[in-house]
């Protein structure tokens, strides 16, 4: 419980009365700002517009212009697997995105942002994301500025709504930024400018190895809503799993992965040279320093850490199996299943440990390498298939002998160093895309602090 003397002119000011307001860390970070020895501007002074779509009717389609929502802004890959059609949405235009724009969320999760580059002009993005567009300041330092832990206390604090939080365009606008000399501005929109491209260039690397997998399989593979056919008993007595429920026995993936098996010489991933595991269950201690800990849905974030819980150091268990490695494929088995990431080298500089509720994939196969097992991994298919082996009512869950039971088609050398190139140019790209922006974050929190520390 907080408490405090708050001044009555300032309450008149805000035109607000209540506590959480008025006693909240963004109020703190106000008064720092302020303290700026180039002088303070707001928002709306170095800004051509802010604003957010209105509400409108979706229809959603199975192939179109990519939608995404609130939570789709920050993730690593844009992609929502939400599509619209131009001729069934109303006033598309607005939803449309230019490359530097700084995106926030301004509903229900408040303050979360996204710095746009090309990839983000290929969708369209929802009403749920306040749009704000520089002009008389740098596309990276405006970001910058406002991913900064000081810009999102004073976004998370401008809240309004009881039940859902609620941020509006004057909220942003009035919230004060220091004009930042044009020398520190450049620096900090260089690195931004700098991650946005190595971002595209990581999507560019990502596209091309599952293009060059997809082209060597030639599977099609077309998703079919209703469908029946006989199974035999005895192939339904000699499977893994014993089930008679269709999705078990009739899905796409799983017609796919027989037609695979039929034409390639395949290998179960319990036959390769492989470590498949997960932590167990245990007591999460959390604190306000320790060990970064990274859920399932946060590690396909582009930057995870940011906002990420932290557990206590000393009343952890499962430490070192719980710790990520560069190079490790991470399977979610719960809850939303069959998601696939491969860990960059980021993650081992914050020390971060992962949820138990993610399998863990290690391989040191020579031929089926973790850049070419991770791309087969994220072919339809075979995350078809893995949704076939699914069990749980209410809560939805694979296990790691799912995992080790999954075939791989065998490639050939050749492909199989393409892939494993040009994934390690993806990982590559995505490291230094995160190092780039988060120097330029600190450089803008390390300025900041120094007028606290000066005064």
């Amino acid at each position: 419980m907080k408490t405090g003397v708050v001044n009555n002119k300032f309450l008149v000011s805000q035109i607000r009365l209540d506590g959480k307001f008025n006693l909240s860390e963004g109020l703190q970070v106000r008064k720092l700002v302020h303290k700026s020895p180039w002088g303070i501007t707001s928002i709306n002074e170095v800004t051509s517009d802010i604003y957010c779509p209105g509400i409108f009717q979706r229809h959603y389609v199975s192939s179109g212009i990519p939608f995404l929502g609130g939570a789709d802004i920050q993730k690593q890959e844009i992609n929502s697997d939400k599509f619209l059609r131009k001729a069934t949405t109303p006033n598309w235009k607005i939803l449309e995105i230019k490359r530097g724009w700084t995106l926030v969320t301004c509903g229900g999760t408040i303050g979360l942002t996204a710095f746009a580059n090309n990839l983000f002009t290929k969708c369209w993005v929802s009403q749920h994301v306040m749009r704000v567009i520089p002009s008389s300041i740098k596309e990276g330092m405006l970001y910058s500025y406002l991913s900064s832990k000081y810009g999102h206390l004073l976004l998370t604090t401008n809240t309004y709504g009881s039940v859902i939080p609620t941020l509006n365009a004057d909220n942003i606008g009035s919230l004060p930024i220091p004009l930042f000399p044009e020398s520190f501005q450049a620096e900090v929109d260089n690195l931004i400018q700098e991650s946005a491209r190595l971002r595209e260039e990581a999507n560019e690397k990502l596209e091309e190895a599952q293009n060059k997998l997809s082209a060597f399989i030639k599977i099609k593979f077309n998703k079919v809503n209703f469908k029946t056919s006989r199974v035999n008993v005895k192939e339904v007595m000699s499977s893994l799993r014993h089930r008679i429920d269709p999705p078990a026995l009739m899905s796409d993936g799983v017609y796919s992965m027989k037609e695979v098996n039929s034409k390639f010489t395949c290998k179960k991933i319990c036959k390769l040279k492989t470590k498949v595991f997960r932590p167990g269950i245990f007591k999460r201690i959390y604190v306000e320093e320790g060990i970064p800990y990274i859920k399932g849905s946060e590690i396909f974030l582009a930057d995870p850490f940011r906002r990420c819980v932290h557990l206590s150091k000393s009343r952890t268990p499962f430490v070192d199996e719980m710790t990520l490695h560069e190079g490790q494929i991470l399977i979610t088995c719960a809850g939303s299943v069959g998601d696939i990431k491969i860990i960059t080298k980021d993650y081992e500089d914050n020390k971060a440990i992962g949820s138990q509720d993610i399998i863990r994939l290690e391989s040191t196969d020579p031929l089926y390498t973790k850049e070419y097992l991770f791309t087969y991994l994220r072919q339809p298919f075979v995350y078809d298939y893995i949704q076939s082996m699914k069990y749980g009512s209410v809560i939805e869950r694979i296990e790691p002998f799912h995992v080790e039971s999954i075939p791989v088609v065998e490639p050939t050398e050749e492909l199989s160093k393409e892939i494993t190139s040009l994934i390690d140019e993806y990982m590559d790209c995505t490291y230094h895309a995160y190092t780039a922006e988060n120097k330029a974050i600190k450089k803008v929190e390390d300025e900041i602090e120094k007028w606290n520390k000066a005064n």
